[in-house]
């Protein structure tokens, strides 16, 4: 005979996984600011009424990640009767330029949105844009380790190599940065060396800048 206790425990479970009062009776969605809430309620697919317990988060989780503006998605129970779903929604970093529009890609160099760039958000110019692509990649990462001071110059990055990333500034000065390596110390010698006069500001040995 099963001890008391385990026979309780089961009883309270087949209570949660079949009873109406621990049933779906609402949904949240949190984190939807420009992903349409109606798509995102139309691919959780979960019907009203459902219990909670029965409820596959997992899959959930995954049809609303589906959406291409979404980065990710959380959807968890919220007893007694309601299903939560958490976005984090996809943040134009850069835009390449194509017959059909701007493409927008995001931090990790996915491209997830076709439309106008938004203003701060510069060009990308390399041969294979893309998440897949180093070249893509290391710009994304020069770009991140900007100070923002620096980072609202930049009206253009082109990544010729990973070793080969530079920044044109919206005055059309052009900063030659290199590679990844050294990026922090780069930007810190970047801004005092954008107060001298010239055109070109090579900070790729950020020990031996050089502005022509």
């Amino acid at each position: 005979m099963l001890p008391f206790a385990t026979v309780v425990v089961v009883g309270l479970l087949l209570t949660a996984w079949l009873s109406p009062v621990l049933s779906v009776r609402g949904t949240e969605v949190w984190g939807a600011t420009t992903v349409d809430e109606a798509q995102i309620l139309d691919l959780l697919a979960i019907p009203a009424g459902q219990p909670l317990m029965r409820v596959d988060t997992g899959s959930a989780a995954a049809r609303v990640a589906a959406i291409p503006k979404v980065a990710s998605a959380r959807v968890q129970r919220m007893y007694p009767s309601t299903i939560r779903v958490t976005v984090t929604e996809r943040v134009p970093v850069v835009f390449i330029d194509s017959p059909e529009g701007a493409h927008f890609l995001d931090e990790t160099g996915v491209d997830f949105e076709i439309g106008v760039p938004p203003p701060g958000v510069p060009r990308l110019v390399t041969a294979t844009p893309g998440w897949n692509d180093p070249s893509t990649l290391a710009a994304l990462n020069v770009l991140a380790a900007l100070p923002p001071e620096l980072r609202f110059q930049v009206g253009e990055v082109a990544a010729r190599s990973i070793s080969d990333v530079s920044l044109t500034l919206v005055d059309g000065r052009v900063v030659n940065w290199g590679g990844v390596e050294k990026s922090d110390r780069k930007a810190a010698v970047t801004l005092p060396l954008l107060t001298q006069p010239g055109q070109t500001y090579d900070v790729s040995s950020p020990d031996l800048p050089t502005v022509r």
